[in-house]
């Protein structure tokens, strides 16, 4: 297993640059979210307690292959081959805005929020994600990962924001873990997590998630984040749409 370091980090800036820096960007004319299987047909599965949670079908195959074609038509930019100091090394196309309308879809016009917020269990929701859940960060990314392309071994990290919604209104909030959405299934570009060693397990086997068309994968981050890393992709696009949690 790696070494615990947490000097390689998936580094955001703070939220107010990414705003500020797509303020003239013009917002995209997403797909509408449908057609959607309804929370109640839907699970959220833990993969590896307190850690990482699975929802297969949470985009349909149709969604996702609509999503997939029209996330091809945006202005990717390839991500530097050689990283800042203290950043992994990635190599894909992204593409990132500011959509708190999109965010808001995402949460409460799927069944993301049935599924958060109506865990059942003697743990509190608070205790689970890390404070009370508010809905997704408008910070939206989009990753696409070709042939040959990965994401080396990293931490996510937590960051602190402005947080409004029609449901909340304007407030200070922290983001505590992050939402992955497949769109697509290739071959390789599994996302590998690397438990850290326990008193009863000193050397805990990886835990690799296989990118699956419509599956979503929420896996905390911040203090608490498994060093983890996205594997190359060795044939086929992994497309991937990514948020975070936001909680009080």
């Amino acid at each position: 297993m790696p070494p615990k370091s947490k000097s390689q980090k998936n580094i955001h800036p703070p939220q107010s640059s990414p705003k500020q820096q797509q303020q003239q960007q013009q917002t995209p004319n997403w797909p509408p979210l449908r057609p959607l299987i309804p929370s109640s047909d839907l699970t959220l599965d833990p993969l590896l307690p307190d850690q990482i949670y699975l929802i297969p079908n949470f985009f349909t195959a149709n969604l996702c292959k609509t999503y997939a074609a029209f996330l091809s038509s945006l202005p990717l930019t390839t991500t530097p081959g050689k990283p800042k100091r203290g950043e992994a090394v990635r190599i894909n196309d992204r593409f990132q805005i500011q959509d708190e309308r999109l965010a808001e879809l995402l949460w409460s016009g799927t069944a993301l929020k049935d599924l958060v917020m109506n865990r059942e269990g003697e743990r509190s929701l608070k205790e689970i994600w890390g404070g009370e859940p508010l809905g997704l960060n408008a910070n939206i990314r989009i990753y696409r990962y070709s042939k040959g392309q990965f994401f080396a071994q990293h931490y996510d990290d937590s960051n602190t924001l402005t947080f409004s919604s029609p449901s909340h209104p304007s407030q200070s909030a922290r983001t505590t873990w992050t939402l992955l959405i497949y769109l697509t299934t290739c071959t390789g570009g599994e996302t590998v997590f690397y438990p850290e060693s326990t008193r009863g397990n000193r050397s805990p086997e990886p835990v690799s998630v296989a990118p699956v068309t419509g599956m979503a994968l929420l896996h905390r981050h911040g203090d608490r984040c498994l060093l983890h890393e996205g594997k190359e992709v060795s044939d086929g696009e992994k497309w991937v749409l990514r948020s975070d949690l936001v909680v009080r």
